[in-house]
Formats: structure tokens, sequence, C-alpha cells
């Protein structure tokens, strides 16, 4: 399984909130927030944190399948809403889940049996033509997103193969709302954060999705930091480095005033759409806000042993969406960090039911007000 060829990287933009009861989600949606939807055939998972074991809030699902791939794909990103843990990676969990687009045909059918729902699109669909991570279920409204999102429609297959892995397929779906928990988790209340869909353009689209008060807007945020920093954004240079992965990048030798060549190549590159809340570019490179640490995309695959890639990252812009449902906080962010990088097994390995954890690092935001 291997993505696009080319780097295309994927902006996602905070949309509608969601309403439980008028808006239907499935492992196809892509949100910010509420609980994460499991394909039928994956294990629910309650991760929690590395630090002080607390339950880990849902932070985003994304729904990405692989070009030539079987297989539905999703990742869903987790952390603790502790003050204590905020901008720690040990305190992040992002999980990765796959499902064989049969399996989910079955499942979807014998657990959603209405007639109005939709079947999944191809995983190959999405990466050959597709501009939009998720299927939505109601029709378009006004605010959603506008030329944004492009809904797909693809016939529902006819009947499920009657065999014995259908059969447990059968089995698991209809299983997948009960759930066991323990005396801990009954006393440990999960956090739900705020939920929103989420809508996708391509970046190279983002001039001609611009309007003009946002660009008006990022041009006053450039201008506030160029008088700050005694730097001129336009002038530093990207010089980095063309592989994806785990290569070093070099940076522009130029230096700020407060000496991050880095963060003002991180602005430069946002500046076109300062309200992006997600970036993806599996195989890419990522848009760091301050220097890496040494090897941060080293780690193997703690599956196969393989090495791992880029995938996604969160934006600082996200920050401010992630609020309790039930008023806990405050009403004040869940959450602070600068970017959550994301990388995954190169291969995808895929061997059961049972959803596989993948690696981040959090970057904490050096110039948080930039962004509110």
């Amino acid at each position: 399984m291997a993505s696009r060829a080319e780097e295309l990287t994927l902006v996602g933009l905070c949309d509608v909130e969601i309403d439980s009861k008028r808006h239907t989600c499935s492992f196809l949606t892509n949100k910010v927030g509420g609980l994460p939807d499991w394909s039928p055939v994956t294990s629910r998972r309650s991760p929690r944190c590395g630090r002080c074991g607390a339950p880990l809030a849902h932070v985003v699902q994304v729904y990405c399948p692989l070009e030539a791939s079987r297989y539905h794909r999703n990742l869903h990103v987790f952390a603790c809403t502790g003050a204590e843990c905020s901008g720690r990676s040990d305190c992040w969990k992002v999980l990765r889940s796959q499902c064989l687009e049969e399996a989910a045909a079955v499942g979807r059918t014998s657990s959603r049996p209405d007639p109005a729902q939709e079947a999944p699109p191809s995983a190959t669909d999405w990466c050959d033509t597709a501009d939009d991570w998720g299927v939505m279920e109601e029709e378009e409204e006004e605010g959603w997103g506008g030329g944004v999102k492009k809904d797909r429609q693809v016939p529902e297959e006819a009947a499920a193969p009657e065999t014995e892995a259908a059969g447990e397929v059968d089995v698991s779906s209809q299983l997948q709302d009960l759930r066991l928990v323990d005396s801990q988790e009954e006393e440990e209340e999960v956090p739900v954060l705020r939920a929103f869909f989420i809508s996708v353009v391509d970046e190279s689209d983002l001039c001609g999705e611009e309007d003009d008060e946002d660009l008006r807007h990022a041009q006053r945020l450039l201008r506030e930091y160029e008088r700050r920093e005694g730097v001129a954004v336009g002038e530093l240079e990207d010089r980095g480095g063309g592989g994806g992965g785990g290569e070093e990048e070099k940076y522009e030798k130029t230096r700020a005033r407060h000496g991050d060549a880095v963060f003002s190549r991180f602005m430069k590159k946002i500046s076109l759409c300062p309200q992006q809340i997600l970036r993806y570019c599996r195989g890419g490179r990522p848009l760091f806000v301050s220097e890496p640490p040494a090897g941060v995309a080293a780690t193997a695959c703690g599956s196969c042993g393989g090495t791992r890639t880029f995938e996604l990252q969160l934006m600082p812009a996200l920050v401010s969406l992630l609020r309790r449902t039930d008023g806990g906080g405050g009403g004040e962010a869940e959450l602070e960090f600068g970017t959550v990088l994301v990388y995954t097994c190169r291969n995808s390995c895929w061997t059961s039911g049972a959803a596989v954890e993948e690696f981040c690092s959090v970057q904490t935001d050096p110039d948080q007000q930039l962004f509110r």
C-alpha cells in the first residue's frame, strides 16, 4: 500500500457544529471532538494518559484510505485535558484502525438497515479524485463550507457475502454498541469535547477560496508579527530539504529578532489561511513550529517494526474549538499546543480488529496570541 506519489497537501477547516439530533456520523466522517466512530470490525478502545492515567478526550477523527488499498482507514487522535499534561507528547495518543471494504459493507447493512444511508465509498476513490475526507449524511446547508465539500454517491451493495467471515462480522457489528467498563472507568468519566465537521480543501486552491476579509486578517497578523520581531516574513526563504518522512530539514539561516527562523517559516506558510485546523500530507514534509528534536520520526512501528512516515498535523487554530460539552473548565480551551505531528507506519500494517497505536510529537506554541 502506498499514498500518492506527488506531495499533495490537504487543509482542514472547521465546519458546522454537529447536532446529534440532526446529523449522523460514522467512521467515514471527519470531525473534531465528540466520541470516536469506530468501523464495524474495530474493537473499541478508551486510551489513557501516559502521565496521569486519566481517560483521554477524543480530539480529531480523520478518514484517510490509501491509494490502491482495499481497506477503509481511520486515524483517531486523543489527548489528556489535565492542566499538568498540556503540551506533553506522552499525554497524547494516536490510534489507526482499518477495515476491509467488504466487511464494512456487511457491518453497515446488518447494523444500519435504513435505506436512506449511503454505502461506504471505495477506498481508492479518495486518493484519485476526491478532495473530502468524509461523506455527509445530511443535505448541504447554509454555512457548511460552500464549495469545499463534494459529496460522493456510491450505490449500495446488493447483498452481503454468505461466508463464515461475514457471519463473524455480522455478530461483531451487532455487539458494537455494547461495552464493558471497569469500576475505574465508571468513576472517571471520559471528557467529551464539542464536535464539529471538518471541511477539506487542497492547499493549492486556497487563493481562490480565501475571501477578502480572511485575506485582510492574514495580512494584519503578518504586519503585527513583522513589527514585533523586526523581520520581513516575505524575505525569509524556505530552503528545507525535499525529502519526506524522517529526513532532517535545513532551514533558512536568516534569524528573526527572537532567533526563531523555523517559526517565521511556519507563519509564512499558513498566512493565506490562518484558520486552518489540520494539514494532511502523507509522506510529505511536516510544518514545524519550532526546531524539531533529532530523530523525531525515527521511531519504528510498534506492530511490525517498520519505519514510520509523516501523515498529518493539528494546527493552532484548533485550540479555540476544544471545549467541553458539559461546560467544564469555565468555557476555556481544554488544550494548548503549537502543533501536533502524527507519524504512521509506512506500510500501514494491519493484522486484526484491534486499533494500532501510532506516534505523535507535540510542539508548544511560542506565540499563542497570534491565533486568537
